[in-house]
């Protein structure tokens, strides 16, 4: 029974850590794999105009929330005006004021923004209001409704009656009816707006939306109108020349309604064209950002809530377990045999810092440096302490010796000799010291070479580039970790290394049979 609460343990530890990394993969956008870039897209708009002298109020429409994009970052540039920002549930806008101005003026307006699919969808908690039909004069009011009513019989919903309209429109060989209802030079603007007009007559909430296509390199852009109405449950964009639902992709919706873009008071010949840029950023940079701009608890209880240095040692430290998982399968399911049950993590933080080959050399020197002077000192018949305070101080004097020599000899890998854990290591030749006197050179051999390898093991997964990103950026996976090692501690079978003690067993089993 004590048995199936620890697996039951185990096995919920791994779920719970399992399921908070894919909540901060997929609802914060924490990519699983380190290097992961995300783009970035800055967007200018430039605003001029002609002042006349007069006062001057310039009000220009912001995107407001747009859906599927994150705002990272936005700015204004003026010079001469006062700025401020008017906000509403359903619009931003930006206005700049001056008292008196000349000649040609112009604006910017910064935006730094990226994709990040399912977010600020807007999902109304009251249905819009139903639009007003529009008042038509005849003939025009007749070809209108008997368009909309022979639409209507071919369409199921809202999305396929929008659909069918916007086709119906835009055929290369119209009908009769819209023939009558666009004229003989129709243009998209006009087109676009009799659908919506067309969909008022039919009792669908529409609305006139125009965003941007977002291309690299692009300059002098305007925006593009698209059709959006509500299907009773949100609302959904429509191509005005096409018919196709959905927003188009790399398009930011700027803004809705049919309120002007931009407004100028004082001014004449007024513009505003829209620059953008294409940049690359790092993923989890994102993540950290939007996460913390959300107050998520994951971010805001975490690691990144830290200062940078102490995020640095924890770099560390988060990899300690790592290499405790990697000397629980090598001790327990392997069978290798370790001087000091942790000895090798510690031996390989100090690889990681020295690097592994400048690191396995200076291990090998200290610790036969050490265990030389060792086997002086157990001649001198100390007491337990004062042997392991003596032969610290050799491990000291050791280390500065090899360090003072790397310098002359211009060997500047040596010096990072002192990341190595002193007293580990002193410990480490009085260990090995005592085994060789009990159990003669081989044991010594054996347990030495044992916790050099699982030492180089457990450095070569500590430094592997995605066990290193996920353990910091992914903690919760010391949850499972931890489920690991338990399941690990019951296993009381046969061990690798110990199948050689059996193989004469299994010989003679054979040779008996045949």
């Amino acid at each position: 029974m004590s048995k199936l609460k620890l697996y039951a343990l185990a096995l919920a530890l791994i779920a719970c850590g399992i399921g908070l990394m894919l909540y901060k993969h997929y609802a914060l956008g924490f990519p699983l794999m380190p290097g992961d870039k995300t783009p970035v897209w800055t967007i200018e708009a430039k605003i001029e105009f002609i002042a006349r002298g007069d006062p001057v109020i310039v009000n220009f429409t912001l995107p407001n929330n747009p859906p599927d994009f994150v705002t990272l970052d936005e700015g204004f540039a003026s010079s001469g005006f006062g700025f401020s920002q008017i906000e509403n549930d359903m619009e931003r806008k930006a206005q700049w004021t001056a008292r008196s101005v000349h000649d040609k003026q112009a604006l910017y307006y910064r935006l730094d923004i990226y994709e990040k699919p399912g977010t600020n969808v807007e999902i109304a908690d009251e249905l819009p209001k139903t639009p007003e039909p529009p008042e038509l004069d005849e003939p025009f009011r007749t070809a209108a409704k008997t368009l909309v009513d022979d639409i209507h019989q071919l369409s199921a919903n809202a999305e396929s009656f929008t659909s069918g309209l916007i086709q119906a429109l835009n055929a290369n060989q119209p009908e009769q009816n819209v023939r009558l209802l666009i004229g003989d030079y129709p243009s998209t603007k006009f087109k676009t707006k009799l659908t919506v007009d067309l969909l008022a007559m039919a009792g669908i909430p529409s609305r006139i939306v125009r965003g941007l296509f977002l291309e690299g390199g692009r300059r002098r852009q305007s925006l593009v109108s698209f059709i959006e109405i509500h299907n009773g449950i949100h609302w959904q964009i429509f191509d005005p020349e096409t018919g196709v639902a959905g927003r188009p992709k790399q398009f930011i919706l700027w803004q809705r309604g049919e309120t002007s873009l931009l407004d100028v008071i004082g001014g004449q010949n007024s513009s505003v064209h829209f620059s953008m840029i294409k940049n690359a950023r790092a993923t989890q940079d994102l993540a950290v950002h939007y996460a913390a701009d959300n107050e998520a608890a994951l971010i805001d209880f975490s690691i990144y809530s830290l200062p940078i240095e102490e995020q640095n040692a924890f770099k560390y430290i988060l990899l300690i377990p790592i290499g405790a998982l990697v000397v629980v399968i090598m001790r327990i399911l392997v069978g290798i045999h370790t001087s000091g049950t942790f000895m090798p993590i510690l031996i390989a933080l100090a690889f990681i810092q020295t690097s592994l080959i400048t690191g396995l050399l200076i291990f090998i020197l200290v610790v036969g440096t050490g265990l030389i002077i060792r086997s002086y000192l157990s001649r001198l018949n100390l007491l337990l302490v004062a042997r392991i305070s003596a032969v610290i101080i050799v491990v000291v004097a050791i280390m500065s010796a090899i360090s003072i020599i790397s310098q002359k000899l211009g060997i500047s890998q040596a010096l990072t000799v002192t990341f190595f854990p002193m007293i580990i290591l002193a410990w480490t030749i009085e260990r090995m010291s005592i085994l060789w006197e009990e159990e003669g050179p081989k044991q010594v051999l054996i347990q030495g070479s044992g916790s050099l390898l699982v030492a180089v093991l457990a450095y070569l997964c500590m430094t592997n580039r995605v066990i290193e990103y996920l353990t910091f950026n992914f903690p919760e996976l010391l949850l499972v970790n931890l489920g690991l090692i338990l399941i690990l501690g019951q296993y009381t079978g046969y061990r690798l290394a110990e199948l050689r003690r059996f193989q004469p067993m299994t010989e003679k089993h054979v040779s008996s049979d045949s």
